[in-house]
């Protein structure tokens, strides 16, 4: 089909526009499919409401609870919280995020007709942050909403109870995360949770406007708080302001304005007593709704995460301590953990100010100094996560310490949490953990603050090990960190459990209903085991990116999914039937363990860094504010010869358009033919299993071997030849000569044939356990012919090239290596430069002699036959990429 397609766009059979109208339709009916997807998803078409869900759910929370002094302590704590995060998924121009909201909202909604899904360009730091502030705010009114109920199912029971539920809180580390990236700034963070402060107010100000007189005590403070954060965000620093004296008039307005601005929520508390007095029973709950949503929040619209990579942590330590001594190395390690609580016994804290801010060098000095200066002049009383990625070692989560004690934070206020993402971290977790309990100084932090705090990653973890053993290694490490608990004997600490897993199967996401994604990376029986011991657990997942915002993308939305948090959080853990998978822990360690080996074995396979480095990050447009890969000189192909030089979500992505999902599919045959029978009993027996299981119907639904094999197939130089022989035009002829000429210096064909065969051999064992398993459909692998034939169509255009002179550190044979890889909007570049379209126009200019020729010797011809066709083909490319996306659900 793909050299059908090829061929009559060669014999202008089928035109460019006819070709981009087929797509269109296909996009579209995509798009349909999964707007009503994300309907089904959030359970919109069940008989009952989400607002009558959320009515339930109330109504369960206050009818559990024998007497209100038990209701008060039950709600105290939140259950659950919804962070917003800025992974690059923002792959959809807004209006169609919105289009495809609204959709979900009200199926009946037309599809306008539209040239194109795509974004025009990726979206900035800013605008990521209005995005997520937007979905943020529904999200909060949706809480709203369910604090009402409890509040009026309460007072219905206790008549004059004032409480101040917080059962689910929101929160944020857009602007705060800074792993991976160096263009967030020190004063972007404080710009951005200052706004985060501002907007809380203003919020507040609102919900009490009508309830409270104008002149009200409360009412002016706010006023009064608002007016001084607003002269703080303007004297903040920006990119284009952020010399010394801009710096110093920062830290004045910070300082002047700190008592106005407030620096803890209890502050208003006295206010709030004295407006609750003055209000009438009638107006009362909705005080009280406004009051526990300010309170659960402290001074923000949502809690704040900071994140950074655990190297950098190792950085500061090694400048400051002179710590040389590698921590991963198990056999330094007790030398560095000895070193490190030595530190902590000798610390002296060092005063921040906003001048050490600004000089400051060390990345992960100048977060932890930013912080500081957070919880001083912004808000003193709401502790500030911090996430460190690919913690290896319990010496990470004690310089941590050492380092917030250091720059004067105290422990209640800095909620230190290490980030679980590799195999390794995930392996052996328990023991980075035990190596920090072992530490006086961390027993006493976790005292002291009162929370442990695991963070999970599921798209790192699962593009090495598989999704599915990434999981079950997950699971296995919080039942490992309960039993830790008990062995030192802190089952009053409270255990936060944050999964950082997306929207799409390749990012951990359960893709048929969030209430069972919820339920997948939250088992009723490790949540029961918790429960069991008396260990109060908050679980927190992810809502990452452009995908994640559309949970909240209209009020009705963000209504549906905080029900759905709701009844989760509500679940009767004790009607939970048993479930034997966990009554075979040997056969769950080896069918998971055969997994995570056979993706590991891919992921060694040069020919999977091979498949996914030869178009890499070239099929999809750029979908967030950070890189997704090491970038090159814009000459020379960056050559990716591992898949940890692209990001997850990349990864994930170029899978997905290449209709393989190995991430989620490869060793499930060899797993699943080794224990053919219990593969049966437990799919259909297991619960735990079933979910899991959910994962590859998934992935089978959108992956088919004919198409992964025509990339592969594609690459191979051998098929350029094979249609050299077989063309009858010795023009034809060699222009699938020069492309096998092209492709042979590219070595593909030496790995990807044998690479193929590896996940061919394993689907084939899978196909032959589980024969009734889901297939692609066939407008979906329409939609992957096309791309396979726009990709040919460009190769031969580009075979139309004329030879030039290496220009500009330009060869041809460097252009034909770009164009081959996909780099096409580089290469048109160097194009029109080195082929200019022609001179200005100068018929009406007199320069006062004899005219000379005014004939145009550019070269027109070979913009408009070659590379307006490559370009007008490739932005094609890019639009079946989405309507790829949209048939997947999601993006990476």
């Amino acid at each position: 089909m793909c050299a059908q397609i090829a061929d009559m766009l060669g014999e202008k059979t089928l035109s460019p526009a006819d070709l981009e109208h087929i797509v269109r339709e296909l996009r579209d009916r995509k798009l349909r499919d999964r707007a009503l997807h994300l309907r089904r998803y959030l359970a919109l078409d069940d008989d009952i409401s989400p607002r009558e869900k959320l009515e339930a759910a109330a109504r369960t929370v206050v009818e559990r609870q024998p007497d209100v002094v038990s209701l008060a302590q039950a709600l105290s704590k939140p259950q659950f919280a919804a962070v917003f995060t800025a992974h690059p998924t923002f792959a959809l121009a807004d209006r169609v995020y919105r289009l495809l909201e609204e959709i979900a909202d009200d199926p009946q909604k037309p599809i306008p007709s539209r040239a194109t899904h795509r974004r025009s360009g990726p979206p900035t730091l800013a605008h990521e942050q209005t995005l997520a502030l937007a979905a943020i705010l529904r999200g909060r009114d949706a809480l709203d909403i369910y604090t009402t109920a409890i509040l009026r199912h309460a007072t219905n029971r206790w008549p004059d109870t004032l409480l101040s539920p917080s059962p689910i809180v929101l929160s944020t580390w857009v602007g705060f995360d800074t792993d991976g990236r160096s263009d967030i700034t020190w004063w972007d963070t404080l710009r951005i949770r200052l706004s985060l402060k501002r907007l809380q107010f203003e919020r507040l100000h609102t919900q009490l406007s009508p309830i409270l007189r104008p002149d009200s005590s409360l009412l002016t403070r706010l006023t009064r708080a608002i007016e001084a954060v607003s002269r703080q965000e303007d004297a903040c620093p920006d990119q284009h302001h952020h010399d010394i004296s801009r710096v110093v008039a920062f830290a004045k307005a910070m300082i002047a304005d700190r008592t106005a601005a407030i620096s803890d929520a209890t502050e208003l508390l006295p206010l709030f007593e004295e407006a609750i007095a003055e209000t009438d029973h009638a107006q009362r709950i909705d005080l009280l709704t406004a009051r526990a949503g300010f309170l659960a929040h402290g001074l923000s619209v949502a809690h704040v995460h900071t994140r950074l990579n655990a190297v950098q942590i190792y950085n500061v330590a090694r400048q400051r301590l002179g710590i040389e001594d590698d921590p991963a190395i198990p056999s330094r390690r007790r030398v560095v953990l000895s070193q490190i609580n030595e530190a902590l016994d000798n610390l002296t804290p060092v005063a921040v100010d906003f001048g050490a801010l600004m000089i400051e060098q060390s990345s992960a000095a100048r977060l932890m100094m930013t912080m500081a200066q957070m919880v001083k002049h912004i808000d003193a009383g709401t502790p500030v996560r911090f996430l460190i990625a690919e913690t290896e070692s319990g010496f990470t989560l004690l310089a941590t310490l050492w380092l917030a004690r250091l720059l004067g934070i105290e422990d209640r206020q800095i909620q230190i949490s290490p980030l679980f993402e590799t195999q390794s971290a995930l392996e052996h977790g328990e023991t980075i953990l035990e190596e920090a309990f072992r530490s006086e100084h961390w027993r006493q932090y976790l005292r002291a603050n009162g929370k442990l705090c695991l963070q999970f990653g599921y798209s790192d973890s699962g593009r090495y090990i598989g999704q599915l053993a990434a999981t079950n290694l997950v699971e296995r490490l919080r039942l490992r960190t309960l039993s830790l608990l008990k062995r030192h004997k802190m089952q009053d600490i409270e255990v936060i459990l944050f999964d950082t897993h997306g929207e799409s199967i390749g990012r951990g996401a359960h893709p048929f209903s969030l209430a069972k994604r919820m339920n997948y990376f939250s088992p009723e029986h490790t949540s029961a085991q918790f429960a069991a011991a008396g260990v109060h657990v908050r679980e927190e997942t992810a809502f990452q990116g452009g995908d994640g915002y559309t949970l909240f993308g209209t009020p009705n939305l963000a209504l549906a999914t905080i029900a759905t948090i709701a009844e989760h959080t509500q679940r009767d853990l004790d009607a939970s039937e048993p479930d034997p998978i966990y009554d075979q822990p040997d056969f769950s360690s080896d069918f998971f363990s055969t997994i995570a080996l056979s993706m590991s074995a891919l992921v060694a396979d040069p020919g999977y860094a091979g498949l996914l480095g030869a178009f890499g990050p070239a099929l999809i447009d750029k979908s967030g504010s950070r890189p997704s890969a090491r970038q090159g000189d814009g000459v020379t192909v960056v050559r990716i010869t591992h898949p940890n030089q692209l990001r997850a979500i990349p990864n994930n992505a170029i899978l997905q358009q290449l209709g393989w999902w190995a991430n989620v599919l490869q060793g499930l045959g060899d797993a699943a033919t080794r224990h053919a029978e219990d593969f049966d009993f437990y799919a259909a027996r297991s619960k735990r299993f079933g979910l899991a299981m959910d994962f590859a119907r998934q992935a089978l639904a959108h992956s088919d071997l004919d198409v992964l094999h025509s990339t592969v197939r594609l690459l191979d130089p051998g098929t350029w030849l094979d249609r050299a022989a077989a063309s009858s035009d010795d023009e034809t002829r060699r222009r699938f000569m020069d492309l096998s000429n092209g492709l042979e210096g590219l070595e593909f064909w030496v790995s990807l044939p044998a690479m193929f065969r590896r996940i061919q051999a394993d689907h084939l064992m899978l196909r032959m356990v589980w024969r009734d398993a889901p297939q692609m459909q066939s407008d979906e692998r329409l939609l992957h012919a096309i791309r396979i034939a726009i990709i040919e169509r460009i190769w031969l255009l580009s075979t139309r090239i004329p030879y030039f002179s290496p220009r500009n550190n330009v060869s041809r044979e460097a252009l034909t290596t770009m164009i081959l890889r996909l780099e096409i909007e580089n290469a048109l570049s160097h194009l029109k430069t080195i082929f200019p379209l022609g001179g200005d126009a100068i018929d009406d200019l007199d320069f006062f002699e004899p005219t000379g020729p005014r004939e145009d010797h550019g070269f027109r011809r070979e913009h408009e036959e070659v590379f307006e066709p490559m370009a007008r083909l490739f932005a094609l490319l890019r639009e079946v990429g989405v309507a790829i996306m949209h048939a997947n659900g999601a993006f990476g």
